[in-house]
């Protein structure tokens, strides 16, 4: 069956292909809350409502993109609001002092010494603001635009806590590399 037959059937409440829909992104969507969540039973909880909320939000499905980037888009829509609900986040984000540095000339080759496990393990260390843009930017591989929109920042915003996290990454990860903690 393709995949446009098995969304139209989901658009009319067929809960056969609801399931199978389920079960053919369940497994990567679980995998995109994972890296934001940490925990398992929460990252379940949130990929379980970003399907429902998908389910219901079928008619707003335009085929733009692909089915699984468009729900992709909702687990961390959902990941990042659970944790910004748990952590009480509200932290300001003031644009007024913010301005866009300059990225030329800037180095951002790591060495070749520290892996992709430590680069996401002291990535963990920022603080969410540039966490999340990192994140978004860096993995995910979503644009300024599409961060601003996820994050409700501005493009602006997105591109300075980008540098500002790129740098603190790179700052940390060289004491990493030598030995002297982050």
């Amino acid at each position: 069956m393709f995949q446009s037959d098995l969304i139209e059937k989901c658009r009319r409440n067929d809960r056969r292909a609801q399931m199978q829909l389920y079960d053919k992104y369940c497994d990567a969507m679980y995998a995109v809350s994972m890296r934001y969540l940490k925990d398992g039973e929460d990252a379940k909880d949130v990929t379980q409502e970003a399907f429902i909320k998908a389910f219901r939000n079928l008619g707003q499905f335009r085929g733009e993109v692909t089915f699984g980037a468009w729900l992709k888009r909702i687990v961390i829509n959902k990941s990042i609001d659970f944790l910004k609900s748990r952590a009480g986040y509200h932290e300001s984000l003031d644009e007024g002092y913010l301005q866009v540095a300059d990225e030329e000339g800037e180095d951002w080759t790591v060495d070749d010494s520290v892996s992709v496990t430590q680069i996401k393990d002291v990535m963990e260390t920022l603080s969410e603001k540039y966490r999340y843009v990192l994140m978004l930017y860096l993995i995910e591989g979503y644009d300024h635009q599409e961060i601003s929109e996820i994050l409700n920042i501005t493009e602006n915003t997105s591109r300075t806590q980008l540098l500002r996290g790129k740098r603190k990454l790179k700052d940390r990860l060289k004491h990493l590399q030598h030995g002297t903690g982050y």
